[in-house]
């Protein structure tokens, strides 16, 4: 039997949903790896401008952002 993802008492209202490890692991991760992903900038990113990641602040904070979201975020299967 498989596991599935869904549940059947989800929260209704956007109240109860950001009380909900649901919301929060996700946003949780895209906070931190966008600040990871400056601070990476900040102390070691690239001084001429020339790399594509980490030449540019806005670029290196998505970067961390998507990274992080990825590292919490995992497939329904396993859940």
């Amino acid at each position: 039997m498989e596991k599935s993802c869904e549940t059947e008492n989800g929260p209704k209202t956007f109240r109860e949903l950001i009380k909900t490890a649901r919301f929060w692991k996700p946003v949780s991760g895209i906070l931190i790896g966008g600040l990871l992903g400056f601070l990476y900038y900040y102390y070691a990113g690239c001084s001429s401008g020339t790399c594509a990641i980490t030449g540019n602040p806005i670029m290196s904070t998505l970067f961390g952002s998507a990274m992080g979201f990825f590292v919490v975020s995992r497939p329904c299967s396993s859940c």
